[in-house]
């Protein structure tokens, strides 16, 4: 990829990086709205997509050679995995830029998410992703095909990270973390040498610890329980010399990429991934007795619904991210100024170092009165507040629109929520999944 401060995001194997409940939106960035949207931007950007989408769409009547229309337009629709209509106008985009980096993006994330692996390639590559463009056309056949028809994958352990076994390439049992903020399969190098997976695309990159190696493959089987998928996209990091970074606590992490091919309910309440085929009778199941939420994912990986958070000064309802998996001992994270506004409890004095999106940070314990995702409330919590990210910050770093913060690893321990990439929605129900 051309931006080098992205191949860290991408290697999710890093550590601490990836494992400390990041923020949905990376850390740097501004505020910013294109003055050809006007009200349908605002619309967009506090999370009214719906209405955004309409307003976009009368913009186009107004001027269909309006390209920010016509770009944001595909990208509600991709929001909502709506892909006829997101094609639809981002190939328009593309014929009235066809150099238009974000519109290509878009597209190429349109493509990623059918399965659609070498038509996707050109576009990531006149996105200035020449990583994933190699990667990717590198793939032979179908991606990601699923043998089996569920599995209960039990946990073998909760925290600081949840663990879950898995077999790679026919290979004995391996430590898998798990976590929605990550975007592909990724394994430790050793594991992945094991496993005999060449790469088909690798990059240098410059880290703050010193240069590392990004390497992209395919895997030709991932076993979890019952389930088996192969011809897999997977990614793993090493030193110059071909070794593992670092001692970490797992053997791979699994991202959102091999979940949005499958239901998965993540029983943090029964402790096990209940993994299934996207059916609508598997979705029947997954949903009864639960409340069903908004679902929109953003830039690849990133899961967003509707939550809240409540202060001295007031309660907000607004987009929030969804980090299923992961480490963290927060319940939730929030942007500073959402503390802020809201009247929140800050403990300034007791700062705590962390990483956001691999960006070290700098952040201040806080305690809500209230956070709440739906009927699923947490009261007086521990959580986090980070003084210096925003609450919106656009592409190429971010996803355009506002989030007030982020639910994570701690907030879903008495509950089952089970992620539904068909209907875009989030079932969440109190106690062990049946």
């Amino acid at each position: 990829m051309a931006e080098g401060h992205r191949w860290d995001r991408r290697s999710v194997l890093r550590g601490a990086a990836v494992l400390a409940g990041a923020a949905t939106v990376p850390l740097l960035g501004e505020t910013t709205a294109a003055s050809a949207g006007g009200d349908a931007d605002a619309l967009f950007t506090s999370g009214r997509f719906e209405q955004a989408g309409r307003a976009y769409e009368e913009l186009l009547k107004k001027d269909p050679k309006n390209l920010h229309a016509a770009r944001q337009r595909g990208y509600v629709a991709l929001l909502g995995n709506r892909f006829a209509d997101a094609e639809k106008y981002l190939k328009l985009a593309l014929s009235l830029a066809p150099g238009d980096r974000h519109a290509n993006h878009l597209l190429a994330d349109c493509y990623l998410r059918q399965d659609k692996l070498g038509p996707s390639a050109p576009h990531w590559k006149a996105a200035g992703e020449d990583g994933y463009a190699a990667w990717f056309a590198a793939v032979r056949g179908e991606a990601y095909q699923i043998h089996g028809e569920s599995a209960r994958v039990p946990w073998t352990q909760v925290d600081p990270i949840p663990l879950v076994e898995a077999s790679v390439n026919g290979g004995p049992a391996k430590r898998f973390t798990f976590y929605t903020g990550a975007p592909n399969l990724g394994l430790r190098a050793s594991v992945a040498r094991e496993a005999g997976v060449k790469p088909v695309s690798s990059q240098k990159v410059d880290f703050g610890n010193g240069p590392f190696w990004a390497h992209y493959g395919i895997l030709d089987s991932f076993r979890l329980g019952g389930l088996e998928l192969r011809n897999i996209p997977v990614g793993w990091s090493a030193t110059e010399s071909g070794e593992d970074l670092d001692d970490a606590d797992s053997d791979g992490l699994i991202g959102t990429w091999v979940f949005y091919h499958l239901l998965t309910t993540f029983d943090y309440a029964g402790r096990q991934l209940i993994l299934r085929r996207r059916t609508p009778e598997a979705a029947a199941k997954a949903r009864a007795g639960a409340e069903r939420l908004p679902l929109w994912l953003a830039r690849e990986q990133y899961l967003h619904s509707t939550g809240s958070f409540t202060g001295a000064a007031g309660s907000r309802t607004g987009v929030v991210g969804v980090n299923l998996g992961g480490g963290s001992e927060i319940a939730a994270g929030l942007r500073g100024k959402t503390a802020e506004q809201l009247g929140i409890r800050t403990d300034r004095d007791r700062q705590i170092g962390t990483f956001a999106q691999s960006h070290p940070a700098v952040v201040h314990p806080c305690y809500p009165e209230e956070i709440r995702l739906g009927h699923a409330a947490a009261r007086g919590v521990y959580c986090y507040s980070n003084p210096n990210q925003q609450v919106n910050v656009p592409w190429p770093y971010g996803t355009g629109f506002d989030t007030m913060g982020w639910f994570s690893h701690c907030f879903w321990k008495p509950y089952a929520v089970t992620v539904d990439f068909t209907a875009m929605s989030l079932y969440l129900a109190r106690g062990r999944a049946a």
